[in-house]
């Protein structure tokens, strides 16, 4: 087969030649603006699930939506012990610039940008001042605003910034849309900021959502940051696809290159890669290439397969191991023995990887915590722990002990 053909597209947030089993989550955002066109309220978004269900290219088609509602977007990606204001400051720009064409009146905008402004520049006052290259220079060229979005305590900020954004979307018939991935790695105070900040747009019924992505425990750090939140977002677990879509995604693409698979292909295939979105693409890739003709066989997808799981076990596996310690790896390795053979997203006690390990828990809580921390694993529920990585297991299974 041409390589040069081969439609396939395994990457981080690529978004793959055919988004299959995604309708429902499509539909329902669709709904969302349509409600918020009109005046109606609607809750903002959360996409949770394990890495490597598509999570980061479902937030970007649905940014995607909004943009073609005529909605003004923005888009960041949270990182560990960054505060949001910066990222936001940013996001909120983009999003106000590309409502600005659409507004009768300039000093309007310039007036949000003020407030922009002062939010963006102001440091919190319990906090020693940050260095000048995690500053956002906003090129904003109006002065900054005073006394709105600046008090220094970013619940407060926040709340002001995100009801003046919806103030100007209002007054273009649109709305604003803040869209947030890896949105664990927010702060435990910036989570809280961003769910007060929504709950008083929720109960003006202001147009503007926030649409955030994250690994399957946000509902709980969510819940824990404010009781309410349980109540705020409408939350979509993303999950692997199912066996009609894990085909669809293979074969539409394919067919567009008069490219054919046998039954046999597509039964292994799905077998191989579990239906999650980044295997499927990653072990039809490989398939593609070792192919010599079409129909494409079975036989190919079993030559196939080590060139896929090699490529895996360097990328998508091998990457996130190798920053783990010798004694967070010794932590996983455990739990990846106490999952059944054919792993999926199960969680372990925390109190049985210590028997195991012959140690009291207390003394592998660091481990634990900085596992949860790198994103490797997850506490979904008190007590257990779970990867983040689908068939993770697997691949720690073929390391050896060090």
């Amino acid at each position: 087969m041409d390589p040069v053909r081969n439609p396939y597209a395994p990457g981080a947030g690529q978004r793959p030649p055919e988004l299959a089993g995604r309708d429902r989550e499509l539909h329902a955002f669709d709904v969302v603006l349509e409600r918020v066109a009109r005046g109606r309220p609607e809750r903002s978004l959360m996409l949770t699930g394990l890495r490597g269900v598509g999570k980061t290219v479902l937030l970007n088609t649905l940014r995607s939506e909004a943009i073609s509602h005529l909605w003004g977007t923005g888009k960041i990606e949270a990182r560990p012990d960054q505060s949001l204001r910066r990222p936001v400051s940013a996001a909120m720009h983009m999003a106000i610039r590309e409502l600005a064409p659409h507004h009768r009146a300039p000093d309007r905008i310039d007036e949000f940008l003020g407030v922009l402004k002062a939010f963006a520049l102001r440091e919190d006052p319990r906090k020693p001042p940050s260095k000048l290259r995690d500053r956002w220079q906003p090129g904003i060229d109006v002065p900054p605003a005073t006394g709105r979005a600046d008090s220094g305590d970013i619940e407060i900020d926040l709340v002001e910034l995100f009801t003046d954004a919806a103030s100007v979307a209002t007054d273009v018939g649109t709305g604003v849309a803040l869209f947030i991935d890896e949105l664990q790695d927010v702060s435990a105070e910036d989570i809280s900021a961003l769910c007060a900040a929504c709950h008083e747009l929720s109960q003006t019924g202001a147009p503007l959502i926030v649409v955030g992505a994250g690994l399957p425990h946000v509902p709980a750090l969510l819940s824990a940051s404010k009781s309410y939140s349980e109540r705020l977002f409408r939350y979509q677990r993303i999950d692997r696809l199912d066996r009609i879509a894990a085909d669809l995604a293979l074969t539409a693409p394919a067919e567009r290159e008069e490219v054919e698979y046998e039954a046999k292909a597509l039964d292994a295939l799905y077998e191989a890669s579990g239906g999650y979105p980044y295997f499927v693409q990653a072990y039809g890739k490989a398939t593609w290439d070792h192919a010599p003709r079409s129909p494409i066989t079975a036989a190919d997808v079993r030559v196939a397969a080590p060139e896929a799981e090699a490529e895996l076990a360097v990328g998508f596996f091998g990457s996130r191991y190798e920053r783990a310690t010798p004694a967070e790896r010794e932590y996983m390795r455990t739990m990846a023995t106490l999952l059944p053979a054919v792993d999926v997203s199960e969680a372990v006690p925390t109190a049985e990887v210590a028997r195991t390990l012959a140690r009291k828990p207390a003394s592998l809580s660091p481990a634990r915590d900085a596992l949860i921390k790198k994103g490797l694993i997850y506490s979904g529920e008190r007590g257990t722990v779970a990867f983040t990585v689908p068939h993770f297991a697997r691949y720690l299974r073929t390391q050896p002990t060090e």
